[in-house]
């Protein structure tokens, strides 16, 4: 209804219009009457059947014809009709869905209404310059026109469809984003537990198989100082686990990274009995997000000392430059095959994390020993 309201206004004014120049004109009674009837018709046949060949195709067909009909009689009866052709050449371009039907339906309106003028004004040579010059300045104008308007329409249309597309699009990369930052975040947490709680615990396996060791072989003091340590590494253990859970595993780097790599290696040595070489530069320059980067890094190298190494001694330094800043973790153990396959997360998540901050991670190993070498941009 509100595609069509301001045409029952359109058909009112031209049919009051018309009424009004008929009446006043000087004309003979039948003309008038015939020319009245003829536009009432007219008006009559949009309000019963016109406004719904909008939304009816089949209708489009019917009212044409009638439109084109109507037209001609009124004009036939008297020329000043021809004003009908303000409405009737819109309505055909309206209500016929195809531009080769719309353009056919113009050209049987224009001829229609050619038709009735030269028959109404006479036979003549006038008459029909004066009825031809009528016709092809009004479907002339009512093409171009025609035209323009519904090239207009068809680019807001295709212009709407390319919005709805984009839209849907906009929709399924928000959901793809969803999904990888459900799937970022797996990771994260993974690269989370190994790196703290899986840590932790393996270290209070190893402990707890050294006090076995030691009670059995009666050292009840070196036993109870090993359980000291075993109930210090559960309750960073279990201050990990619940900072995990709370606010994604915070890492204490209070004092810096220089700081928080002493306090790791001190630990690790009182865990282990292997003496830690530190030969630390002072680094200042770094965000946090780089520093748990590193410090999380080099709990893993240590890590997979204790685990794997079988070594006596462990070097730890830290160099920075222009460019870079880099940590090295050297140990004199056993070695591994670093081109073979590992069902761990150990060297992957510590490259993975590397590359959060733009990092690298360099890995050689022999018989000799084990060199791993993290960089990050200073």
């Amino acid at each position: 209804m509100e595609k069509t309201r301001w045409w029952h206004i359109a058909v009112a004014a031209m049919t009051v219009v018309l009424a009004a120049l008929l009446l006043i004109d000087d004309m003979t009674p039948w003309r008038r009457i015939g020319a009245l009837s003829a536009i009432g018709v007219f008006a009559a046949g949009w309000y019963l059947i016109g406004w719904r060949a909008f939304s009816q195709p089949r209708l489009a067909t019917i009212y044409t014809i009638f439109i084109v009909l109507t037209s001609g009689i009124a004009v036939y009866f008297h020329p000043a009709a021809a004003i009908i052709q303000c409405v009737a050449f819109p309505l055909v371009w309206m209500v016929n869905e195809s531009h080769k039907t719309a353009i056919v339906a113009n050209v049987a309106l224009a001829a229609s209404v050619g038709v009735g003028m030269s028959l109404g004004l006479g036979i003549s040579i006038e008459s029909f310059m004066t009825s031809g010059f009528t016709v092809v300045m009004s479907l002339g104008f009512s093409l171009a026109i025609g035209l323009w308007i519904t090239r207009i329409i068809s680019l807001s249309e295709e212009k709407q469809q390319l919005i709805d597309e984009l839209t849907a699009a906009q929709g399924q990369l928000a959901s793809l984003h969803r999904e990888a930052g459900v799937s970022s975040e797996r990771e994260r947490l993974a690269r989370e537990l190994h790196d703290t709680i899986a840590q932790s615990l393996t270290g209070l396996v190893m402990l707890v198989q050294g006090a076995r060791r030691d009670l059995d072989s009666g050292k009840p003091k070196v036993a109870a100082k090993t359980l000291d340590l075993i109930e210090e590494n559960a309750r960073e253990a279990l201050a990990e686990t619940r900072a995990l859970v709370a606010s994604g595993a915070k890492v204490n780097v209070t004092g810096g990274i220089v700081a928080a790599l002493e306090r790791l290696a001190t630990r690790f040595e009182t865990e282990t009995g292997l003496k830690v070489n530190l030969q630390l530069a002072d680094i200042k320059t770094l965000d946090r997000d780089s520093e748990v980067v590193l410090l999380r890094c080099v709990q893993e190298a240590l890590a997979n000392v204790r685990k794997h190494a079988n070594a006596a001694k462990v070097t730890l330094s830290a160099a920075i430059s222009d460019q870079h800043v880099e940590l090295k973790i050297v140990d004199d153990g056993k070695g591994f095959q670093t081109r073979a396959e590992s069902s761990g997360f150990g060297l992957s998540g510590m490259r993975d994390r590397l590359a959060l901050v733009n990092g690298s991670l360099d890995v050689t190993s022999s018989a000799k020993g084990t060199a791993l070498v993290a960089r990050i941009p200073a």
